[in-house]
């Protein structure tokens, strides 16, 4: 089996670090998007009120009307709440329809399921894939863009007594130490980056 979303060989439908993004990326979609409320709404208008965006005449409304019909609290909230009944439905199919929640709610509910979704729910790289794209969309009108991982090459730490390199893929956040997932290799001072770089492949480095 490989990861659905980097094809990396894992015992799972996502390997552990998209596991561990789907549960940060869940965590922070309520708090994102009561930002977003904050953003799109006028300042003179309290949240809950309607905002007029499509008036024929009169002056431009102060909303992004392009974002605001694709980038709300309300959207937000709808599609996170039908993965939660979805993965309810796979893994309870005897149980009837669940509680409705608030985004908060269904979102600490997801997480509280992560393991049993990357690793028995067939359509978990669907449902990290769609809550990426909410978390990007919130991201674009809040102004916070979430830092890109870094490929840094390959490990070349020597997995056993015959001098088998590990070869897996390196990647980190800015400012993360840098270990390999695989073997559990940890590239810790400048000379370990720079004995790292030297051993890449050619078509590597």
């Amino acid at each position: 089996m490989t990861c659905e979303l980097c094809g990396t060989s894992t015992s799972s439908y996502l390997c552990t670090r998209h596991a561990d993004e789907l549960v940060e990326a869940l965590r922070e979609l309520p708090g994102l998007y009561a930002e977003v409320g904050e953003h799109l709404v006028p300042s003179r208008a309290a949240w809950g009120e309607i905002v007029s965006t499509r008036s024929a005449a009169g002056p431009r409304s102060p909303v992004n009307e392009d974002v605001i019909d694709t980038v709300n609290w309300g959207r937000a909230a709808e599609v996170i709440r039908l993965w939660r009944a979805d993965v309810r439905r796979v893994r309870w199919p005897h149980r009837g329809a669940g509680p409705l929640g608030t985004l908060g709610e269904d979102c600490a509910w997801l997480v509280h399921q992560v393991d049993w979704i990357v690793t028995a729910y067939p359509a978990a790289g669907d449902l990290a894939r769609e809550v990426w794209t909410l978390d990007t969309q919130a991201r674009s009108v809040v102004g916070d863009p979430r830092p890109r991982r870094q490929r840094l090459g390959l490990c070349v730490a020597v997995t056993d007594d015959e001098g088998t390199v590990c070869g897996a893929v390196l990647s980190r956040l800015p400012g993360e130490t840098v270990w390999c997932r695989w073997c559990g290799m940890e590239y810790r001072s400048e000379q370990d980056i720079i004995l790292l770089a030297h051993h890449q492949p050619r078509e590597v480095a």
